[in-house]
């Protein structure tokens, strides 16, 4: 009787409509989250800056505003916009935050509606890289695996949060796997597969600058497919690295020219890279406006960035700050499907082939991202939920009875996890760090904090206390007047003038020094708002 159920479970799970249906109902309802999240969020602090270059891009072929980022994230991002029809009079502002905040409060346009349209085409590509996460895994290990992995993607809170912000963090890191599933591929037709892998790759540069760091990566990987489908051909293994090198550098030119067919550039204030930095940047075969924007970046790095974690206030960078943000903010379910994932791939024999193509490019990507200065959240990792879903998909695989068991175990865990903190996905914390309402004791900025619930903390001031005395310090690039929020700054009058609602962003009180702290600590919480800001009454 048992052995008849379980065989009758096997078939419905291998059957092609249950399997249909499973990536259905998961990609259904990371849409739900992504849209009715997207809906109810205020512009986050990048997001302006990158919808104003967008507008800009597509109506002036400009590449002047935000050129320390590549055009083809702001292409796509800046073609949703355009269905919200948006007014921006000349003379535009040289500095790209003041142009976004033009585009948004001050053209006559509606922030809401153009917010929304520009998340959409972000929202729509997180959608498709699920679809790669479960060809991935699903060409590994089959519909079973396929299925697990698919649902640690949907159910993450990262690419959930992310993923609906017109953003380029997901867009780079999704066109980046499909990339190396494309390498992958071509270990059986590389003719085929191994130009699309590289202009996958092309586009993923082409959106953010740091995928750069994958290109020798994924050229490595090209060579080692060609090798797979004609042993022995060294000749031919070095020319498909190329041919994937050559298509992405021409998707990067494409992408620049796209904006502007002769490429004018006149670059202001583009900063001296010097000793080998300086040189390597100097022999990229991109276009000059890359290659500044690369100046750009490195400049940024060398800014005295502030950091907190585990309630720590520091100046640097902690080379372990992004592993130790992600075990904050990864399911804790999650946490372990990787690690069993990562394990599988190197001792199940036929999984072995994979485990280059999976952790490799994790690895150096990660690698990369520690050594940033800028420690700002685990979006700069938010391609590990993406490659570690695959990998999770060997566990089912392990010979062991219990193994599918416990992988479809640890993946509802993971669901649960991420379904309780609907609709705050940007402050998710798992529940061995306090959850949610927890995460602004040992993070800050886009971790749990970034501008995105301005609306809601107008919407609680109507309704609870209308007419209050309202004393403000946000962390956010929206304009509070335009939700009807009238504020002071409480930093700017003596601390025994601040009376009424002291409302404080969590990452500025995170980093509270001075005026800010002494009015923080003889105040009394009384409201959470969205987990990322916090009303006092004094």
């Amino acid at each position: 009787m048992r052995r008849s159920l379980l065989t009758g479970l096997r078939r419905v799970l291998r059957s092609r409509w249950a399997v249909r249906l499973a990536v259905a109902v998961l990609l259904g309802q990371m849409a739900v989250a992504m849209v009715t999240t997207a809906v109810r969020q205020t512009p986050t602090i990048d997001e302006p800056v990158y919808v104003g270059a967008a507008v800009v891009q597509w109506r002036e072929h400009s590449l002047r505003h935000n050129p320390e980022h590549p055009p083809l994230g702001k292409l796509l991002i800046g073609a949703g916009a355009a269905f919200a029809g948006p007014r921006l009079e000349p003379p535009l502002p040289a500095d790209q935050g003041l142009l976004g905040r033009r585009l948004l409060y001050e053209s006559g346009n509606d922030p809401w509606r153009l917010m929304l349209c520009a998340r959409l085409p972000v929202i729509a590509l997180t959608l498709l890289f699920g679809l790669v996460v479960f060809a991935f895994a699903g060409e590994l290990t089959g519909p079973a695996g396929g299925s697990v992995a698919l649902a640690l993607y949907a159910f993450s809170p990262d690419v959930i949060a992310h993923g609906s912000l017109a953003t380029l963090d997901v867009p780079a890191a999704g066109f980046l796997l499909t990339s190396v599933w494309l390498a992958w591929r071509a270990r059986r037709r590389p003719g085929l597969y191994l130009p699309l892998a590289g202009a996958a790759l092309g586009a993923a540069v082409a959106t953010r600058m740091n995928a750069l760091a994958a290109l020798p990566v994924l050229a490595a990987l090209a060579a080692l497919s060609v090798r797979h489908a004609r042993p022995g051909a060294r000749a031919r293994a070095l020319a498909g690295a190329g041919v994937v090198a050559l298509v992405a550098l021409a998707v990067v030119w494409g992408a620049y020219l796209t904006v502007d067919p002769r490429l004018r550039w006149a670059p202001v204030r583009v900063p001296d890279v010097r000793g080998l930095r300086g040189v390597l940047v100097g022999l990229l075969p991109l276009p000059e406006p890359f290659r500044d924007g690369m100046r750009l970046q490195f400049a940024l790095e060398n800014r005295p960035w502030k950091g907190f974690l585990f309630g720590r206030l520091y100046t640097g960078s902690l080379w372990y700050y992004l592993p130790a943000a992600l075990l904050v903010k990864t399911p804790l379910g999650m946490l372990a499907l990787w690690t069993a994932g990562a394990v599988s791939l190197t001792a199940v024999r036929r999984l072995r082939p994979a485990a280059p193509y999976l952790l490799a490019p994790a690895a150096v990507l990660l690698a990369a991202a520690m050594w940033g200065s800028r420690d700002f959240g685990t979006r700069y990792a938010v391609f590990l939920p993406m490659f570690l879903a695959v990998a999770a998909a060997g566990v089912p695989a392990l010979r062991r009875r219990w193994a599918p068991a416990a992988a479809a175990a640890l993946a509802l865990f993971v669901a649960v996890s991420s379904a309780r903190a609907y609709p705050f996905y940007l402050p998710y914390s798992n529940e061995a760090f306090g959850g949610p309402a927890a995460t602004r004791l040992r993070l800050h900025d886009s971790n749990v904090d970034w501008g995105q619930d301005l609306g809601r903390l107008a919407e609680r001031l109507r309704e609870r206390w209308p007419g209050q005395r309202v004393w403000l310090v946000y962390k956010g690039s929206g304009v509070p007047s335009y939700y009807g929020i009238l504020a002071a700054d409480p930093r700017r009058v003596p601390a025994d003038r601040v009376r009424g609602l002291l409302v404080v962003s969590d990452s500025a009180a995170a980093k509270a020094r001075g005026r800010l702290a002494e009015l923080l600590g003889s105040s009394r919480a009384v409201e959470d708002v969205g987990h990322s800001i916090t009303v006092y009454r004094r």
